[in-house]
């Protein structure tokens, strides 16, 4: 499991990453906001923990920023405040959960861990889930069929997977990265030119409903919007 870390005191930070470390976690630490987002845009990870207090940009900012690019991945703010406002600003902005620094780092490693659970039982039922509905189409993920009307239409293995992952994360931004990771299992200069393909691919292949449309997110990857829906 990948954590980020982002944490402005060096020293507790140090800390605080070598003992997520020697319970079987990978940490990346960052120092400022900024340099938490730059890390979060370049790298899949499964939780972020972010100081509330930082410069550059705050805890609640990257957290923003963050979730423009994953809606989904848990977020555990640490702060020295007690006051109910930040703590609803937190949650309002996204955040999992909420830890007052001092804290026992057993009691961070065990909300670590239950919110990771969490997150993999949910995505684990998503992956049980073969059929989808959007627009006009219907997706059967197990035959890779996409019927609109009296046409259906066979995908290729990876037409299948890009389409149900772009179907999973509907108005919200498909990172490049995500998508190649999940699907090629590697990012580099030639799976991203294949994925290229694939996405042109499946806008012909969606043209048949124009409520559909797979768009460009400059720098951060694609968005698969349904022109029907409120969001």
């Amino acid at each position: 499991m990948n954590i980020l870390l982002v944490e402005d005191d060096p020293n507790f930070g140090t800390v605080l990453k070598d003992y997520l470390e020697l319970n079987d976690y990978t940490v990346r630490l960052c120092v400022d906001g900024k340099e938490g987002v730059n890390a979060f845009q370049n790298k899949l990870y499964d939780l972020c923990i972010l100081d509330v207090m930082m410069p550059r940009k705050d805890g609640f900012t990257v957290a923003t920023e963050i979730r423009v690019m994953d809606e989904d991945v848990p977020i555990i703010f640490l702060t020295a405040k007690t006051m109910k406002e930040d703590m609803l600003k937190g949650f309002e902005v996204g955040a999992d959960d909420y830890i007052i620094k001092p804290f026992d780092s057993e009691l961070l490693l065990a909300k670590i861990k239950a919110i990771l659970k969490r997150s993999d039982d949910e995505r684990s039922q998503l992956k049980k889930q073969n059929e989808f509905t959007f627009g006009k189409f219907h997706l059967n993920y197990k035959l890779r069929t996409l019927t609109i009307g009296e046409k259906k239409t066979r995908l290729s293995p990876k037409e299948n997977d890009l389409l149900r992952l772009f179907i999973l994360d509907m108005n919200d931004v498909l990172s490049r990265e995500k998508a190649l990771l999940t699907i090629w299992g590697h990012d580099d200069y030639f799976t991203t030119r294949s994925m290229d393909v694939y996405i042109t691919k499946l806008r012909k292949i969606l043209k048949d409903d124009p409520s559909i449309d797979i768009i460009n997110i400059h720098g951060n990857g694609y968005r698969m919007v349904d022109g029907n829906s409120d969001q």
